[in-house]
Order: structure tokens, then C-alpha cells, then sequence
């Protein structure tokens, strides 16, 4: 691992929209409707219309998304489409048990979390026990690695188990929908205000993780698959439309991450990964 740079991304400018809503007083009041769960589920019944498959074509050449990596199909509405499955040779999983795996396409940071069980991030610091909801569960993770995995509109929306084993708990966590952009970090506790679903895993090799899946702005539905007992590389779920991001928590001594992707990290870099690909090892 690390002998071929992995592509990095720097930190990326907000759009002037996100700027007004997060930075001024008046369009910080026109955003607390906007993050209310009621507009994330009406934009998902928008996007689950057939009339929203007239934007799927604008959509791919906005942001250049390669479909050729993606079932060739016909699609019926935009969250249809938004939820696309990937060809499996496009994603191919790392299966030695001593390789620690991304379960998604994302934008990849990787933080150490202390001994009063925090990370920090953009120079905010967040509570283990906030994002969890649970104060006696965050101890367990002290010392250990908050892997986080940034999904743009334009990465793949499915993801995977990183590990075979069998989930011991799943938990929902009713809130809000920020976007999960850099901007919204320096301005709320996105991490401990919006909503998302905690599963505890019990893993073959990595010990007992917690994933995490938050839901962002006009994100509809976290929509897991709930299997009690998986495989390395199974599907786990989806996010029907909008950017979200996925939450991975690592004991002490569990795993060791690419040390790339650490320094990138420092350096206020994220790391552009793709499900299945090799991120570390087991410690």
C-alpha cells in the first residue's frame, strides 16, 4: 500500500448558495426548514417520480460521471437512477482477511480519536458519545481510528460490509439533514444533529466496529438492508439522493490505516477511495 499516490482532493470551495445559508442571519433562518426531515422526504417522493427521469441526463454531464462503470439500463426515476448498481468488476474487493477495505466510494479522512473520545475535524472537535448517542459505547473506541467517508452526488450510492460477521445492534437516530459540505462543519454538529443509523458489527478481523450512516440535505432515506450475518464485500445498503457520509469506528489496536491517507488528513487533504479497495491492514 502507498507506492501508487492516491488522488487527493483539497478543500473544496462552498458553492454561493451554501455560503449564504450557513454565513448570514438571514439565510440561517431559511435553512432550519430546509434541514427538517419533512423537505428530505418530500424531495425523495419528488425523485422517486417518473417525471424526475428528466434530469438524469443533465445530471451525468454536470458532474461527469463515467457510467461505463455502471449497468446499462433504461432508468424510471432520478433516485432510480441515483441508486444505480455498479458493475462488479468495476468494484473489486480486496478478500485477504488482513486487508482493511473502504465499504464505499467516498472522500476519504481519517482522525485518531483521544482518550476523552473525541475527533476533530476542521478544527471543531466531536464527541464519540455525541454521534453515537451512547457514552458507554464511545469508551470502547478510545484510542482507536474514526475513519470518515464523504459521499459526493457524484460517487456511487451503495455500500458494502468491509469486514464478514454478524451485527449485534442497529440503531436509529432521529435529526436534521445539513449537508455534509466542509461549510456545515464550521457551523453545527452535524455529526451529533443529523440523522443517522448506527450498526455495531462483530467482525471476523477487525473486532467489534460501529458503522455509521449519516443522512445529509435533501437525503430521503438511509436505506439499509438489515442482514444479522454478512460477507466481506455484501451489500449493506444505499442512499437515495443527495451527498452523505459514513462513519467507521475501529478499536485500539484493531486496524492500521494506509499511512497516506493519515498524512493526507493532516495535511487537510481527503482521499478519494472506491469500495473494495485496500485501506489498511489488520493490526
Amino acid at each position: 500500500m502507498g507506492l501508487i499516490p492516491r488522488k487527493t482532493l483539497p478543500p473544496q470551495p462552498p458553492s454561493a448558495m451554501l455560503r449564504f445559508l450557513y454565513t448570514t442571519l438571514f439565510g440561517r433562518v431559511l435553512l432550519k426548514p430546509l434541514t427538517m426531515p419533512f423537505v428530505s422526504k418530500a424531495a425523495g417522493i419528488l425523485m422517486d417520480s417518473r417525471l424526475s427521469a428528466l434530469f438524469v441526463k443533465s445530471f451525468i454531464e454536470k458532474n461527469g460521471i463515467d457510467m461505463s462503470d455502471y449497468e446499462k439500463r433504461k432508468f424510471f426515476s432520478f433516485n432510480d437512477f441515483f441508486t444505480r448498481s455498479v458493475l462488479p468488476e468495476k468494484r473489486p474487493i480486496a478478500h485477504a482477511p488482513s486487508v482493511l477495505i473502504s465499504p464505499c466510494d467516498a472522500k476519504l479522512s481519517a482522525y485518531i480519536i483521544t482518550d476523552k473520545s473525541v475527533f476533530s475535524i476542521k478544527d471543531s472537535s466531536y464527541s464519540v458519545a455525541d454521534l453515537l448517542s451512547d457514552a458507554a459505547m464511545a469508551k470502547r473506541y478510545s484510542g482507536g481510528y474514526c475513519l470518515i467517508f464523504r459521499l459526493a452526488v457524484d460517487d456511487y450510492h451503495r455500500y458494502c460490509y468491509f469486514d464478514g460477521g454478524r451485527a449485534e445492534a442497529v440503531r436509529h437516530i432521529g435529526g436534521e439533514f445539513h449537508t455534509v459540505q466542509p461549510i456545515a462543519l464550521r457551523h453545527c454538529d452535524i455529526y451529533k444533529r443529523n440523522t443517522r443509523e448506527c450498526t455495531v458489527l462483530l467482525t471476523e478481523n477487525f473486532g467489534t466496529a460501529v458503522q455509521v450512516e449519516v443522512g445529509a440535505m435533501m437525503v430521503g432515506r438511509i436505506c439499509n438492508n438489515g442482514a444479522s450475518v454478512f460477507r466481506r464485500g455484501e451489500e449493506k445498503g444505499r442512499f437515495e439522493f443527495g451527498g452523505s457520509t459514513i462513519v467507521l469506528l475501529l478499536e485500539h489496536n484493531s486496524a492500521q490505516i494506509d499511512r497516506e491517507i493519515l498524512r493526507n488528513t493532516e495535511n487537510g487533504l481527503e482521499t478519494v477511495v472506491k469500495m473494495g479497495e485496500a485501506i489498511g491492514r489488520k493490526a
